[in-house]
C-alpha cells in the first residue's frame, strides 16, 4: 500500500473561480477517487488563500474586513467544490489558527536552521497612501519581456519578480508613483538549495514538461534569494523578535498549507499527518511508500518546483514533491479569462445550469494538459450530446431498459466473452497507467474508445431481434453489456462520479474499486433514469449573447 499525497492549489478568496482556475485543479480529485478505488492510502487536501494581497486589496475597495471578505469566497468555494464532487479529506482556510501555528513552526525551523538572515533593502513606499507596499500592491512593466506586471511575477513570461524589479512602477491603491525607502527584512537564502533542488529536478520522474522546462530555466539563471517577511496587515506574524509589525510573505506561507492542512486534518480525525510526509523508516508504516502529488496551473510553477521544495529542504525530514502536474492556461472563446472585463464562465453560474459531470466532462476531455485549450459553448454542448449523452448514456439506458422489460427487471443469465474479459482487464491496467502519469485526457478517450465498441456489439448483437429468435442468445448479449456497463462505472467513476454512482445503485454495486467487478444472473436491475439529458444546440447562441452582455 502507497500513502498518496495530493495537494490541489489553493485559489485566492478575491472572487467565484471561473473555468479556467477550475481546469486547474480538477485534476486533485481524479487521482484521489483512482488511488482510494485502487486502495492506496489518500490525503487530498487544499483551502482557500485568505491571505494575498489580491483579498485585501479588494476588501479595501468594499471597505470590509479582509476575513469578512475571504469568508464569503471561501464559502462559495467549498460549495462549489462539493457540488463538482470534489472529495477533498480537508478543504480549509489560511485565516485559521491551525495554519497560523503550523506557518510558524516551519519558519522557526528555518530560522533555527540557519536559512533566513536579516537584509535592509530599498522597498516601495506610497507617500499619499503612507505604507510601504507589499508586491502585488505595485504594478508596472516587466523588466524581463516588457509587458504589464505585478511586483511578484510577469504572468507573461513567467519571471519571478521583486516591485523594485518593475519600469514604471505604480500603486495599485492609488495609482501615484511609489518612492523607494529602506526596510528591514528577513531573506530566505534560497541560492543555498541550488545544488540539492537541481539533483532533484534532475532526478524527477512524473512532472509535466511546463514544470521541468520552466524550472530548469530558473535553475540555470542561478536561484535568487527572497524576501520572507513583508510590511502587511493581513496575515501570519512573523515568530521572530525584531520582526513583530510584519507578516510572514504568502510565498512561504501559502504553498505551508499544504503541510498546515495536513496536520488540521490529522487533529480533527486522529490520523497521522506523518504517514504523507515523513519518509519510511520513521513513519507509522515503515513498509510504505509517499508519493506527492501537486495539481495547479503553470503559473505556480516556480513555487512548487523550487520554493517549495527549498523550504521542506531547509526544515529538515520532509517528503519532496514527487509529481508536479502544471496545467496549461484555458482561453474563452478564443480570449484569454479576464476577471476585468467579467470575460469568463463562472463555476457558480454554469453549475447552476448545467450537470456537474458535463463540466468535468468537458474540462477533462478538451483539458490544458499540454498546450493551451480553449472553452467555447458550441463544443461544451456538443461533446455533452455527443460523448456523454449520444455514447455513455445511450449504452447505458438501452441495455437496462430493455434487460428489464425482456427479463423481469433482472440480469438474464450469460457469460463474459473471453474478449471482453481480457479488453476489460487490459482496461483498468492501462487507464490506470495514464491517470498516474497525469495523462487524464488519455485516459477517458481510451474507456470511451471501449464505450464505443461496446456500442457497436449491442448494435450488432441486435437484440431486439435475437428476443424473438433466440432468447437464451440475447440474455447473453445483454449480460456481456450488463458486465461492460458495471465496469465502466468503477472506471470512469474519477472523471464522472455523479452518473457512475447512478449506475452502481442501479446494479446495486458497492463502492467503486479498481479491478473487474462482475454482476450476478439473476440481480435485480432499478428502473434506471437518464443519465444525461439532451442539450438543445439552440442554447449554444443563448450562452454565447449571455456572455457578450456580460463582458464590459
Amino acid at each position: 500500500m502507497t500513502n498518496i499525497f495530493i495537494g490541489g492549489a489553493w485559489p485566492y478568496a478575491n472572487g467565484s473561480l471561473h473555468l479556467g482556475r477550475v481546469a486547474s485543479i480538477l485534476p486533485g480529485d481524479i487521482l484521489a477517487r483512482y488511488h482510494r478505488a485502487k486502495g492506496d492510502r489518500v490525503l487530498y487536501v487544499s483551502g482557500s488563500d485568505c491571505h494575498g494581497t489580491p483579498v485585501a486589496v479588494q476588501a479595501a475597495k468594499e471597505g470590509v474586513a479582509p476575513g469578512e471578505f475571504a469568508g464569503r469566497y471561501h464559502r462559495e468555494f467549498a460549495d462549489n467544490f462539493a457540488r463538482l464532487g470534489f472529495t477533498y479529506d480537508l478543504y480549509t482556510r489560511t485565516d485559521q489558527p491551525e495554519h497560523h501555528k503550523a506557518v510558524q513552526e516551519l519558519f522557526r525551523q528555518l530560522q533555527d536552521n540557519g536559512h533566513l538572515y536579516e537584509r535592509t533593502v530599498l522597498q516601495c513606499y506610497c507617500e499619499q497612501d503612507r505604507r510601504f507596499l507589499p508586491d502585488r500592491y505595485v504594478e508596472g512593466v516587466c523588466p524581463v519581456c516588457g509587458a504589464q506586471a505585478r511586483g511578484d511575477q510577469c504572468d507573461y513570461c513567467s519571471t519571478l519578480l521583486d516591485p523594485i524589479d518593475l519600469l514604471s512602477r505604480t500603486c495599485k491603491l492609488c495609482g501615484t508613483e511609489p518612492v523607494l525607502r529602506p526596510a528591514k527584512h528577513l531573506y530566505f537564502s534560497l541560492s543555498g538549495f541550488q545544488e540539492r533542488l537541481t539533483e532533484a529536478v534532475d532526478a524527477a520522474e512524473g512532472w509535466r514538461e511546463n514544470a521541468l522546462r520552466m524550472t530548469r530555466r530558473y535553475l540555470e539563471e542561478g536561484l535568487q534569494d527572497r524576501a520572507a517577511t513583508r510590511d502587511l496587515d493581513w496575515g501570519v506574524d512573523v515568530p521572530v523578535p525584531g520582526f513583530e509589525d510584519k507578516k510572514i510573505y504568502v510565498w512561504i506561507e501559502a504553498v505551508s498549507g499544504y503541510l498546515s492542512a495536513s496536520k488540521e486534518w490529522a487533529a480533527r480525525t486522529g490520523g497521522r499527518w506523518e504517514d504523507f510526509w515523513v519518509d519510511p523508516g520513521t513513519a507509522a508504516d515503515p513498509s510504505s511508500e509517499i508519493t506527492a502529488y501537486y495539481v495547479h496551473g503553470k503559473d505556480n510553477v516556480p513555487f512548487h518546483s523550487l520554493v517549495w521544495p527549498g523550504i521542506l529542504l531547509g526544515a529538515g525530514g520532509l517528503h519532496l514533491p514527487d509529481r508536479l502536474l502544471a496545467c496549461e492556461y484555458m482561453t474563452l472563446e478564443g480570449q484569454k479569462f479576464s476577471t476585468s472585463r467579467d470575460w469568463a464562465v463562472w463555476l457558480p453560474d454554469i453549475l447552476s445550469r448545467y450537470q456537474p459531470d458535463s463540466v468535468r466532462y468537458f474540462l477533462v476531455a478538451n483539458g490544458p494538459e499540454k498546450r493551451d485549450t480553449d472553452f467555447s459553448w458550441r463544443e461544451f454542448i456538443h461533446s455533452h450530446n455527443g460523448e456523454l449523452l449520444g455514447a455513455f448514456g445511450n449504452l447505458v439506458n438501452r441495455t437496462l431498459v430493455f434487460a428489464r422489460k425482456a427479463f423481469a427487471e433482472t440480469v438474464p443469465e450469460g457469460t463474459l466473452e473471453p474478449e471482453w474479459s481480457d479488453a476489460l482487464k487490459t482496461l483498468y491496467a492501462e487507464t490506470g497507467q495514464r491517470i498516474e502519469a497525469g495523462r487524464f485526457k488519455d485516459a477517458l478517450e481510451l474507456v470511451f474508445s471501449y464505450i464505443r465498441k461496446a456500442n457497436k456489439y449491442f448494435d450488432e448483437r441486435k437484440p431486439w431481434l435475437q428476443i424473438k429468435e433466440d432468447p437464451a442468445a440475447c440474455g447473453h448479449t445483454l449480460y456481456n453489456c450488463i458486465q461492460i456497463i458495471a465496469n465502466l462505472a468503477q472506471l470512469l467513476n474519477p472523471f464522472v462520479p455523479f452518473s457512475c454512482a447512478d449506475i452502481r445503485k442501479f446494479l446495486s454495486l458497492e463502492a467503486p474499486v479498481w479491478q473487474p467487478v462482475a454482476v450476478k444472473a439473476g440481480t435485480y436491475i432499478e428502473e434506471p433514469k437518464l443519465l444525461f439529458e439532451r442539450i438543445d444546440p439552440e442554447r449554444i447562441a443563448e450562452e454565447t449573447a449571455r456572455l457578450k452582455e456580460q463582458t464590459h
